[in-house]
Formats: C-alpha cells, sequence, structure tokens
C-alpha cells in the first residue's frame, strides 16, 4: 500500500477528509437491474458521462437536452450550441468493465424521476426525495473529472515531496475508481443534512459547471478557531448546493449551524444578490465550463468571470513539512520546514491541507442558527457535527457555540 511504502522511508503521511475504500458502488440499491435496452456492448459506453445528461437537461437550449450554452473560462470563450453528449465526458471515464457506468445508469434514473416531480407544480418536498437529493448530491461530488485530478494532484504532490516510490503516484482514473468505493460509506456522513430546495423568483437564472456539487463551508472558512484545518462532508458547517433548473437549486446544510426559513420544503429567492452569490461557486469550482440556458444574458457571465477569477485557488492542495523539535510533558513536538529539510532529517511527518475557495458574498436566504454549536474533542478530528459526535461517542465531546 502507498502508505505503508512512505512509512518504511520514515515518512508518515497525514491526509484531510479521506474515505477508506470498502463497498462498491453497487451496493447502493443492491444490485443495477438490466433490460434488453441497457445490455450495451461496450463500443456504446465508451462515452462515459461525469456530469449526466439527465442532470444537464433542465439547462439545455428549450430543455431538450441536445444542445446547452456554455462559456470556457481559461479561454473566456463563450459557445451558444454545444452538443450534450460531448460535455463533462470520457473515453471508458469509469472503466471498461462497466460495472459502475451501469450501476449509474440506474441512478441517474432515479434522479431523473425525482427531478419530474420537483419541477411540477405545488410540489412539496418528501423525505424519500431528500434523501435521493443528498445521494445524489455526494455522488455528483465525487464523480467529476475534476474531484478526480484534486485527489490526483493531491497524492501525487505528497509523493514528489516525500520522494516516494511510484506505486505511491495516482492516475486520474484510479481516483475515478477510489471515490466510487468510497461512495455508501460516505452515505451515512451526509444523512443528517437539512435538505431545502430554493425556488428562483429573479429574472437571473442559475448556472451549471463541470463541477456542480459545490462542497463549501461558511463558518469553517469564517471562523478563526478552524484556520489551517480542511473540512469535508462530516464537518460542522456543511453547506452543499446543487442547481436542478435554473429556477431551483437544491440547498444541503447542517441544521446546528445555518437555518432557512422554508415552507413545505420550499424557500424564495427575490433578490438578484442571492443568486449571483449561488452562481459565484460554480465559477469558483469549476474545472473548465460553467453552463447556462439563457444566451441572451452571456454579457453578465463574462463580467461575472471578470470579476470571480482572481478568487479562484491556482491550486487546491497545500502541503505541509515538519520534523520533531522535542519533547515536552510526555508530547512530542514538530516544527514546520521546508521539503529540503524534512528530506534531510530522514524522519519528517507530511500533512496535506484542501485548499476551498472562498467567496465574496454568501447567500442571505441561508442566515446562522441562532444558539449554533459545532462540537470538538479537542484532537486532530476537529469539528464535527453532532451525529458524528454522537458515532464517537458524544461524552467526549464539547458543544461549542458558532458565535
Amino acid at each position: 500500500m502507498p502508505r505503508q511504502s512512505l512509512t518504511k522511508r520514515g515518512i508518515t503521511v497525514i491526509e484531510p477528509n479521506t474515505y477508506a475504500p470498502s463497498v462498491p458502488i453497487l451496493a447502493l440499491s443492491g444490485h443495477a437491474p438490466q433490460s434488453p435496452t441497457q445490455e450495451r456492448t461496450v463500443a456504446s459506453n465508451k462515452n462515459q458521462h461525469f456530469v449526466p445528461r439527465c442532470y444537464l437537461k433542465p439547462f439545455t437550449l428549450n430543455g431538450e437536452g441536445l444542445a446547452i450554452s456554455l462559456l470556457n473560462v481559461d479561454q473566456h470563450r463563450l459557445v451558444l450550441t454545444a452538443p450534450v453528449k460531448h460535455q463533462c465526458s470520457g473515453d471508458y471515464f469509469y472503466g471498461k468493465d462497466l460495472q459502475i457506468e451501469k450501476a449509474l445508469q440506474h441512478i441517474e434514473g432515479l434522479y431523473a424521476n425525482s427531478l419530474t416531480r420537483v419541477l411540477a407544480d405545488r410540489y412539496i418536498l418528501t423525505d424519500e426525495d431528500r434523501e435521493l437529493l443528498r445521494s445524489f448530491w455526494l455522488l455528483q461530488h465525487l464523480r467529476t473529472d475534476a474531484a478526480s485530478r484534486r485527489t490526483a494532484d493531491m497524492t501525487n504532490g505528497v509523493a514528489d515531496v516525500a520522494h516516494a516510490p511510484e506505486e505511491f503516484r495516482l492516475a486520474i482514473r484510479e481516483a475515478v475508481q477510489l471515490a466510487m468505493s468510497t461512495f455508501v460509506d460516505a452515505l451515512d456522513d451526509v444523512s443528517d443534512l437539512k435538505v431545502c430546495l430554493l425556488r428562483n423568483r429573479t429574472e437571473l437564472p442559475f448556472v451549471v459547471s463541470d463541477d456542480p456539487a459545490i462542497m463549501t463551508n461558511r463558518w469553517h472558512l469564517h471562523d478563526v478557531r478552524s484556520r489551517g484545518r480542511s473540512f469535508g462532508v462530516g464537518k460542522a458547517g456543511a453547506l452543499f448546493f446543487l442547481p436542478i433548473s435554473p429556477k431551483v437549486i437544491c440547498v444541503i446544510y447542517d441544521g446546528d449551524v445555518y437555518s432557512v426559513d422554508h415552507k413545505g420544503g420550499w424557500a424564495e429567492i427575490k433578490r438578484i444578490e442571492d443568486i449571483r452569490a449561488f452562481n459565484e461557486h460554480q465559477f469558483l469550482n469549476c474545472r473548465a465550463n460553467v453552463y447556462f440556458s439563457d444566451w441572451p444574458g452571456r454579457d453578465h457571465l463574462l463580467d461575472e468571470l471578470d470579476r470571480i477569477s482572481p478568487r479562484r485557488p491556482i491550486s487546491r492542495y497545500r502541503i505541509h513539512t515538519a520534523v520533531f523539535d522535542r519533547e515536552e510533558n510526555g508530547y512530542k513536538r514538530y516544527k514546520v520546514v521546508s521539503p529540503e529539510e524534512a528530506q534531510a532529517a530522514g524522519e519528517a511527518i507530511i500533512h496535506s491541507e484542501a485548499i476551498s475557495p472562498a467567496p465574496s458574498s454568501w447567500p442571505s436566504v441561508i442566515s446562522w442558527r441562532r444558539g449554533g454549536a459545532v462540537y470538538s474533542n479537542g484532537s486532530g478530528l476537529g469539528f464535527v457535527r453532532r451525529a458524528q459526535a454522537q458515532t464517537h461517542g458524544i461524552r467526549t465531546f464539547r458543544k461549542i457555540k458558532i458565535a
């Protein structure tokens, strides 16, 4: 194993917010139902989407699912009618054995059915659809090319600093399959989160991107007590966004930290500034393209790109190295040094820290919960939600007020 290889070299790797792969994705439904139409050849499944066409469909021209408008953020280039079949996909992105691809087709079918219900008139959010939206957000967060590249880049960055053997390095496809293997276990980490749908009552539509399932954390980014720590799906203050149409966005949040005033699972947005705040996350998180349905509003998107681009992180990770300094009161203390100094010391600790983009503003529809709290036991686990504290033994955790 990669970790063992590094340990033999006297190097300990501390990784942020990772999940141990254990259960295959097929365990989500127990099986992936087959039918004659689903029994396709390997060649017909060559073009595999990491953002499914059923998800992009509401953002396509006339909602037909055939063509979509896009803005390429690197080239500042607008495209009016890009074929959807070629967006957010790659040849055998999940592998040639099609096991993951077929499981995803089943899950995407469940989401497509839920989408029809959610976008219907007078729909009231059900517990079944809350669970499905949480699950689909998590899957979409894990499965994209951008997410896999972040994992591979961080792993390979550690390997470079540690001068690790080649087997420690991670290819993009390996990162994809690793992420898929964590999905079922990670479902428990989001099951306690609140789910709400927000209806856009403004003239400015929601946009989406090639990495649309946003994981952010307003509390973590603003509270000095969390500095130097990465946040993940199980951390206190979790805040997830998933636009599901130009007029509807799903918000998934830590109910002990935030509050959304809703009725029947719905809240309304009447301020354009709030739409801009949500859309900013798509610009910050995307790898290459932002997708949109409002071609006449394209100049606004170019202006937004110019405004937001300076906030896009150049790198999505930071690596720290430390060596033994002294022993004090029975504890070993380490000091941060350069990678060169760490290598010369022979024994070192390497800590990889995920860097998350910070937006310029937050939607006013999501407010701080009065009396809100996070939980900590003072360890490297950091600040977690009440459900995670209960899993680890809540008596060892201290309840900390957010303000």
